[in-house]
């Protein structure tokens, strides 16, 4: 039975893809801070059959990381697949963030992504695994009003990037996968200028692409080896302007932020 961890797995995208791919037979590390949203997901696993480790982690935390990574080993004996999925985001005004909450989205979305890969590496090369860098369109695209979260996911590309390039003899897959507008709770906890949690979406969470439909386009993506994995029509029209009409594509993203309800963007 091949292992894969899943950062972030407590709820939204991590959740989905936790479920999945135990329904694929895989053995599952549920990795997220909230210890019993993670035990009731490996309870729901565990009704199917599947089987479940849930550890309680902080991915902006390297020692939890490192700890997360030594528990997989001791229970599972390998690492088959790591998605990196846990993430914050914020909304907030460059000029009117608090630098506390670009550090904050920094250590989760990016750190953790760092943490986790590290640890994991060795392990994901030895079994030629997956390394899954779970992103957003808003690492293709700056986004006004989520300078952070951008600039995380653009950070996290690199970094994975250069990853798949260092072990290209080593048969390690590196996949980053970017859903495009999600119906998940990261808005709802994203940070607002003085890193509160807004409480409250922006957006209509039902009308968006589901978690469930992400994680079995990311399932396929892992088994097909692919290198990208762009979703949602509006996702891939907007990397396609953006390469070749990147100052209209400014022009539309700003309109577009600025309808948000409460939008910083005036």
């Amino acid at each position: 039975m091949k292992t894969a961890i899943v950062t972030g797995a407590s709820s939204g995208i991590g959740r989905a893809c936790a479920i999945h791919f135990a329904e694929k037979n895989f053995a599952v590390v549920l990795a997220a801070r909230d210890e019993q949203k993670l035990m009731e997901v490996a309870g729901e696993i565990a009704k199917k059959g599947g089987r479940a480790l849930a550890v309680a982690t902080d991915v902006a935390d390297e020692n939890s990381c490192r700890k997360m990574v030594e528990k997989t080993i001791s229970e599972f004996g390998g690492i088959d697949v790591l998605i990196n999925n846990a993430g914050v985001s914020m909304r907030a005004l460059f000029a009117d963030a608090e630098l506390n909450v670009l550090r904050n989205v920094m250590d989760i979305n990016f750190w953790g992504t760092v943490y986790c890969s590290k640890f994991a590496l060795p392990y994901l090369i030895q079994s030629k695994g997956s390394l899954v860098g779970v992103s957003s369109i808003a690492g293709k695209k700056g986004l006004p009003g989520r300078s952070a979260y951008s600039a995380s996911k653009f950070a996290m590309e690199g970094l994975l990037e250069c990853i798949r390039t260092e072990n290209l003899k080593n048969g390690l897959h590196v996949l980053v996968a970017c859903p495009g507008f999600t119906a998940s709770a990261i808005r709802e906890r994203a940070l607002n200028d003085k890193g509160l949690q807004q409480g409250e979406s922006p957006r209509k969470e039902s009308e968006m692409m589901q978690p469930e439909e992400v994680a079995t386009e990311i399932y396929k993506a892992v088994i097909n080896r692919k290198r990208d994995l762009i979703l949602t029509s509006e996702g891939k029209f907007t990397v396609f302007l953006n390469k070749f009409f990147p100052s209209l594509l400014d022009k539309m993203v700003y309109n577009h932020m600025a309808k948000e309800p409460d939008s910083p963007i005036k």
